[in-house]
């Protein structure tokens, strides 16, 4: 360590040397400094990178880069084009009717860029004009409303940053490991800054009526996508959504104009929004019925389990993350709950045996991605790796075990089983079912 330590500091003084003298003369200069030090250490020093490691000039400081004004709208570095929505081939029959996932593994913070978020479309993609777009609210009300874009925007604008998940996200693996990356196992969940104005507010514009206890949300997509949602949900913090992360949504999370539920089914959350219609009762539509229910042991199936319950991963290492040589190691993840705050999380590196609680590195907001860590000491040994996310009400994840007990192996909805990963003892990484 004493001789790796006297190494770095004689390549810092080179370098400084080096920087002080006309760039016609540095490159000799530097090239002869480290001349001085040795193959052997020159080696250490720079192992694994490129050309333009330090002390070395990097070639691209030598001449200038595009203007301003190359990429009107940012785009990301082209050495990131593998972090992309994927899809699985066998998951769906038609991709007309698919889902794509979100590459959580090389996200950093809470917060999902858009152009990466999940996609879930049930009859396509829709090519909405927002200037012929409008959003009508009828049915019990007292004053039936029709809503262009440009009346949507003049009301109180509201921003909540919240996870949007798929119920079915996991639902692949109720009765086995299945997916080889967390992108698949995980991958339909995002969170992001919602911005648009509450549905409570227009809903008041309109005046409920007193016997009103549900509303009917309908797409207009190919499908005519649409999910009833009591009106309690609708008076609390329901969001009707025209921006996502500072700009207008994109067009495929619904563009121009959409609902979000915090922390309740993604289903819920209808995209490409055309109608609300106020009533007593829901109205048992396709997803509520045949789709978006849980099938229980019994044969019975619940209907309206809105919430997504408490639910946590890790994210590095993970499939995608494999670790290298042993040491410390950052260990990461991100945990949410549709019942509010995430309160602690714990981590195990022994498949349950005992558990270690992390540390949160993020804001921690209700109803939103929560990211923690915890340093550990790898030995190289084999591993099971797992989380453990505890949310403000006392819920706690349910193992696997616990969670078939009360479901079944069936269901296809509201899987938030801890999950396992197992590390092998030449750093990659495997999705594994224990419990």
């Amino acid at each position: 360590m004493q001789k790796q330590r006297e190494l770095d500091q004689l390549i810092q003084s080179v370098a400084e040397a080096g920087e002080k003298l006309p760039v016609s003369e540095r490159r000799n200069f530097l090239k002869n400094g480290l001349a001085l030090l040795g193959a052997t250490g020159v080696a250490a020093a720079a192992r694994g990178a490129g050309p333009g490691v330090p002390p070395s000039v990097p070639s691209w400081t030598r001449s200038l880069g595009s203007s301003v004004n190359t990429n009107p709208y940012g785009m990301p570095s082209p050495h990131e084009a593998h972090v992309k929505r994927r899809t699985v081939e066998w998951l769906t029959a038609d991709k007309i009717a698919s889902v794509s996932f979100t590459p959580l593994a090389d996200l950093k913070g809470i917060i999902t860029p858009s152009g990466v978020v999940f996609e879930r479309y049930h009859a396509g993609l829709p090519d909405v004009n927002p200037d012929h777009h409008r959003l009508m609210i009828h049915g019990m009300v007292d004053r039936p409303m029709i809503f262009s874009m440009d009346d949507l925007q003049r009301f109180p604008s509201v921003s909540m940053i919240r996870f949007l998940e798929c119920p079915a996200n996991g639902g692949m693996e109720w009765r086995a490991a299945q997916m080889d990356r967390l992108q698949f196992s995980h991958g339909m969940l995002a969170c992001c800054e919602w911005t648009g104005v509450l549905l409570s507010t227009l809903l008041q514009e309109c005046g409920v009526q007193k016997d009103a206890s549900w509303i009917l949300a309908e797409g207009s997509d190919g499908s005519h996508m649409s999910r009833s949602i009591p009106m309690e949900k609708a008076m609390d913090d329901a969001l009707i959504v025209y921006a996502q992360n500072g700009e207008m949504l994109r067009p495929e999370q619904g563009y121009p104009v959409r609902l979000i539920n915090p922390g309740w089914e993604g289903n819920t959350c209808v995209k490409w929004l055309r109608r609300l219609e106020v009533g007593d009762q829901p109205w048992y539509h396709r997803e509520e019925t045949s789709k978006y229910t849980d099938l229980l042991p019994s044969g019975k199936a619940r209907e309206f389990t809105f919430v997504q319950e408490a639910n946590s991963v890790l994210t590095n290492p993970c499939p995608e993350k494999p670790l290298g040589k042993p040491g410390k190691i950052w260990v990461e993840g991100l945990a949410w709950s549709g019942r509010g705050r995430i309160k602690h999380v714990d981590v195990s590196f022994d498949g349950g045996v005992s558990w270690k609680q992390a540390r949160f590195t993020s804001v921690v907001e209700p109803r939103a991605l929560t990211r923690f860590g915890i340093e550990w000491e790898w030995n190289g040994q084999p591993a099971l790796l797992q989380s453990r996310a505890v949310d403000e009400t006392g819920y706690v994840q349910p193992t696997y075990r616990q969670l078939r007990d009360a479901r079944g192996s069936s269901s296809i909805y509201h899987k938030n089983a801890i999950h396992t990963w197992k590390l092998n003892s030449d750093g990659s990484v495997v999705n594994v079912q224990i419990s």
